[in-house]
């Protein structure tokens, strides 16, 4: 099963982002349904899968199925763009191309799919674990620190970058923290310091500097706390 998920993977992989440029997404975003882009990109597809399959049609129906709905899920995309967030759109997109995916490989090897258990003890934790230091921890966060807020200063900068980072520093930690690599911690704390060292010495308000220290102590405490948690409990599964 392994083999046949792969090989569907990489033919995807290839034909979705190695051999498709941004000059053909824009130009099926402009012409949609008439874009000639739409169709070469099918077509690069179908290549891939052939090569990729060693030129083996006894899974002909898969790569129909592939194809066909790869074109409807594109086209749903392509439509539905100027109405969605481009980023939730992609992946959506990626989603349903994934499920399709498994859904050939189920196709053709039913017996090993069914036997494939999504809700294990392990899986329940590491998902409710990447939650609780991402979603949930920034969520606890803006009620903790909400109070010591700093009054809006005249930089510009991106639209929510700073929970973005906060989740994205989090789960930095807790990736290290399961793998038993500590050291990274205080690497990522140390990067950290350097990117913020530019807006602590020019900032002029004080209250700045302290927001920043106890956010960054916050986020880091919480993210250890989860990692450490998660570890204990996966001990007793």
């Amino acid at each position: 099963m392994i083999v046949l998920v792969l090989k569907f993977l990489l033919a995807h992989i290839l034909g979705d982002f190695v051999f498709q440029s941004s000059r053909w997404v824009q130009h099926k975003r402009r012409y949609k349904v008439k874009s000639t882009k739409l169709y070469l990109h099918l077509l690069i597809h179908a290549i891939f899968l052939i090569v990729v399959f060693q030129f083996d049609f006894s899974y002909w129906k898969g790569f129909t199925i592939i194809l066909v709905s790869h074109y409807v899920i594109d086209l749903g995309k392509l439509y539905a763009n100027d109405r969605f967030n481009n980023i939730t759109l992609f992946f959506i997109d990626q989603l349903l191309h994934l499920f399709i995916i498994f859904g050939v490989v189920y196709l053709y090897q039913p017996e090993i799919m069914s036997s494939i258990e999504l809700f294990t003890p392990n899986i329940l934790l590491l998902t409710i674990a990447i939650l609780l230091v991402t979603n949930v921890t920034s969520i606890v966060m803006r009620v903790l620190i909400s109070k010591w807020k700093p009054e809006e200063n005249n930089h510009e900068s991106l639209q929510n970058a700073g929970a973005y980072i906060g989740m994205l520093e989090r789960l930095f930690i807790f990736g290290f923290i399961i793998l038993d690599y500590w050291e990274g911690i205080g690497f990522l704390l140390a990067a950290k310091s350097v990117f913020r060292f530019g807006d602590l010495s020019n900032a002029k308000d004080r209250k700045l500097t302290e927001y920043i220290l106890i956010g960054t102590l916050f986020s880091f405490g919480l993210a250890m706390l989860i990692g450490l948690g998660y570890q204990y409990i996966q001990t007793m599964i």
